[in-house]
């Protein structure tokens, strides 16, 4: 039993943290080497909430989720938790302070275990001050049976696919217990039925008052899960409204300051004769007897479920783990692809699904990353790349996607997810390929962006490219493609035509 005195305080402190927000931001600026990436900008989480924070590529969400989570100090502002003004010196400080996050950009480490990186730095001790890995191991299968989670605790994470990677990062972010979760676009690598497992854990985390700011591209979500939303454009605040209270439309304008009429531009494009035939494609354990033809002028849309293989596919196509058996044939030739280089020589591109692990190098600036694929082609003479030419086009396919930095000499390690994800579709673009495979070419991209690059998908298949599209968002899939084909568990389950094909039968043929 309180103390009248002590209760007085309790009711005290709550009655603030309800009108101040559990966390309150204020004032908040940030400066990088020639950007100004957030200026005098605002943000309130009440507990028990999901609050949406929305913004094109480069408006600043993920540079504030990174001060509040203690990555970045900020340059001017106020950051109050629970009432309290507070300084965020690291992440472990904002964890110790109950801030967790989840990052866009995946965090584990591939050489360990689920279970070691879900405890890392908080693994539970035996008698003689050493790891319990037994009983860290059934710490980890209980939180994953609460948040109903099939995975084995001891798997390597380097066995593990984007999607399931993802669900260990929210699980982690969920095993602190914090008062504040940040989720950085949680379901940019899952499908439909992965996305309502994450709504479900959601809810039961704001029925237990956690406050969550969830950054989203994708309007269908915000919608179904958010409270309340506020947008950023360009580094400001934009407003703050009750997710009721407005229309999908409302909120595009708020983001990008005009109207997007079509988000899905495809238009009818004379398709022509075959260039890619698959046939009897098989990697044991992985994928078997996958046959399909790829037509110039063609998209061909490549949906299923998480564990459906279907990444897997487009990896043996460009030579990254090649087929132990089948035929691969180019214009009716067979051709031998063990390794991306033999894949470029025939005119195949390939954006992977994973811009940090497989596709940019951060390090690296935008330059470098863009002619990344021409140096080895034909801007590349007697061991000399032609920079100015490179360059030139660098710089002319940077401007025609909107990429959003100072210039290509910033690293890319600064940039948005959004703006990376833009340099690797204009490196593989400039390549000039005939057989374009893209796998999850929008994950990460606004509104806005997504509109661009599907308009520059159609244009592509005008001038006669061959589109291999993998997308894990049905509307995607639906809105871009020609033909769609549905594999399940390593196997082609069927193919759909443009006008024929709906939600549902897609789902049927994944789900087989």
């Amino acid at each position: 039993m309180l103390s009248p005195a002590t209760a007085a305080a309790v009711e005290k402190v709550r009655t603030r943290i309800e009108d101040e927000g559990v966390l309150a931001i204020s004032g908040i600026r940030k400066e990088f080497p020639g950007v100004l990436a957030l200026d005098n900008v605002q943000l309130k989480i009440r507990p028990g909430t999901v609050h949406a924070l929305m913004g094109e590529n480069g408006a600043g969400k993920s540079t504030l989720m990174k001060i509040i989570a203690g990555v970045y100090q900020p340059d001017a502002g106020e950051i109050r938790l629970r009432g309290e003004t507070v300084t965020l010196k690291s992440p472990l400080d904002a964890l110790d302070q109950g801030i967790s996050m989840i990052h866009q950009e995946l965090a584990l480490m591939n050489s360990m275990t689920i279970a070691e990186n879900i405890w890392i730095r908080r693994e539970p001790k035996n008698a003689f001050g050493l790891i319990d890995h037994r009983k860290m191991a059934a710490q980890t299968q209980e939180l994953f049976d609460r948040l109903n989670i099939r995975l084995n605790p001891v798997t390597l994470v380097s066995e593990l696919t984007v999607a399931q990677k993802q669900m260990v990062e929210i699980a982690k972010a969920v095993s602190h217990n914090s008062d504040v979760l940040i989720m950085d676009e949680p379901t940019s690598a899952i499908t439909e039925r992965e996305v309502e497992h994450l709504f479900t854990i959601i809810r039961d985390l704001r029925a237990r008052g956690v406050g969550i700011v969830y950054i989203t591209h994708k309007m269908n979500e915000l919608f179904e899960i958010a409270d309340e939303f506020t947008v950023f454009r360009d580094g400001k605040y934009v407003g703050t409204h009750n997710a009721a209270d407005v229309t999908r439309d409302d909120i595009i304008r708020m983001m990008v300051g005009r109207e997007i009429t079509d988000m899905f531009p495809k238009v009818d494009c004379p398709i022509g004769e075959v260039i890619l035939e698959v046939e009897k494609l098989t990697l044991p354990g992985v994928f078997y007897d996958i046959s399909f033809q790829l037509r110039r002028g063609e998209i061909l849309g490549l949906a299923g479920l998480v564990g459906s293989k279907r990444s897997n596919v487009a990896e043996a196509l460009f030579g990254v783990h090649p087929a132990a058996s089948g035929t691969i044939r180019i214009n009716g030739k067979a051709v031998d692809i063990q390794t991306p280089a033999q894949a470029m020589d025939q005119g195949i591109a390939f954006l992977t699904e994973d811009r940090k692990e497989t596709g940019c190098f951060l390090i690296l600036d935008c330059l470098e990353n863009i002619q990344m694929a021409l140096i080895t082609r034909s801007y590349a003479k007697a061991g000399f790349v032609d920079q100015k030419a490179v360059t030139g086009l660098a710089e002319e396919m940077a401007g025609r996607l909107r990429v959003k930095t100072p210039n290509l000499a910033e690293r890319v390690e600064n940039l948005s997810g959004g703006n990376q994800q833009k340099l690797l579709i204009a490196r593989w673009l400039l390549t000039k390929p005939r057989i374009l495979i893209l796998d999850e070419p929008t994950r990460g991209i606004d509104v806005g962006a997504k509109s661009e690059i599907h308009r520059l998908i159609t244009n592509l298949a005008a001038e006669g490219v061959a589109v291999l599209m993998i997308s894990s968002e049905l509307p995607e899939v639906l809105g871009m493609s020609d033909r769609i084909m549905v594999m399940h568990e390593g196997h082609v389950s069927g193919f759909l035509t443009r006008d024929e094909a709906d939600q549902v039968k897609i789902m049927e043929l994944a789900a087989r």
